[in-house]
């Protein structure tokens, strides 16, 4: 009769989630493959089987901080309102930003970095925002760059996120502030003749 295997999926998602956890809240200089290991109550052993190494570990979390992001936004519909498409995203990037805090720090904190305007495959977390932008630029509702439009919603929705995240920014607080930031941002990229579907945007309920 075999040995029972205990370096297995429970094992593995104990790992995955302790693991997210620290990397969100410490140096990842400072974590070490025993720290990693005892925070999921388990051998390093099991680290270097599972992942083969430290980093392999953080490529997993990072992986699925990647995709879940993903996931999220391309789940939101595309319409005939390129607009209103775009601040759906805005809220879908929010949504699962304060969903999975840990893993948004994760993504945004260091260990992944977000660059509009490097290669985007298909399962980049950008991809949405980007498409979105192509189809309003194209139908003369945003005037611009794709990439520099993308890089001020972005750094837009990250800033505003990272504070609620942080506490700098209650919920009732982050929550006023938003849809006024995010349609603010959007209309210094509108062509003069959107205005008034800008407006539709404002008033309109979240999705």
């Amino acid at each position: 009769m075999g040995r029972p295997r205990t370096n297995d999926d429970t094992v593995k998602e104990r790992l995955v989630e302790s693991a997210t956890k620290m990397f969100a809240t410490h140096p990842l200089e400072s974590i070490t493959v025993r720290a990693l290991a005892a925070a999921a109550g388990t051998a390093t052993a099991a680290v270097y089987t599972l992942f083969g190494s430290k980093d392999g570990l953080i490529g997993e979390v990072r992986n699925r901080a990647v995709t879940g992001l993903f996931r999220d936004l391309s789940a939101v519909p595309a319409s005939d309102d390129p607009l209103a498409d775009l601040y759906a995203l805005a809220v879908a990037y929010r949504q699962w930003g304060c969903g999975h805090s840990h893993l948004y720090a994760v993504l945004f904190g260091g260990v992944q970095s977000f660059d509009p305007s490097g290669a985007v495959g298909t399962g980049d977390p950008v991809r949405p925002l980007l498409d979105a932008i192509d189809r309003a630029v194209s139908a003369s509702v945003l005037a611009g760059d794709t990439t520099s439009i993308a890089l001020a919603i972005w750094t837009t929705l990250h800033g505003l996120v990272t504070l609620e995240l942080a506490g700098a920014l209650d919920t009732a607080t982050a929550e006023r502030a938003f849809q006024p930031t995010i349609l603010a941002t959007l209309r210094g990229w509108t062509t003069p003749t959107v205005f008034r579907a800008l407006r539709r945007v404002e008033t309109a309920p979240s999705r």
